[in-house]
């Protein structure tokens, strides 16, 4: 995948969660304060993920709705 790739994807997953934040306000009071949110494609390991994962990033798995992870 090209850098211009990811970088659309990873713009579409963002607005994709501000329209679901919309939908559902409840999402943004879970996120913790000076949280880093993270968006994980549907596809990669949580494992990977939970590895690499710094002390105040929140992950959200991206399937078409977003949770918690």
């Amino acid at each position: 995948m090209t850098k211009k790739e990811v970088a659309d994807k990873n713009i579409g997953m963002t607005f994709d969660f501000i329209k679901q934040t919309i939908d559902h306000p409840a999402i943004v009071a879970k996120i913790r304060d000076g949280a880093e949110l993270d968006f994980i494609d549907k596809d990669m390991p949580l494992k990977k993920v939970a590895a690499g994962r710094k002390k105040n990033i929140m992950a959200y798995k991206v399937v078409h709705t977003f949770e918690a992870i």
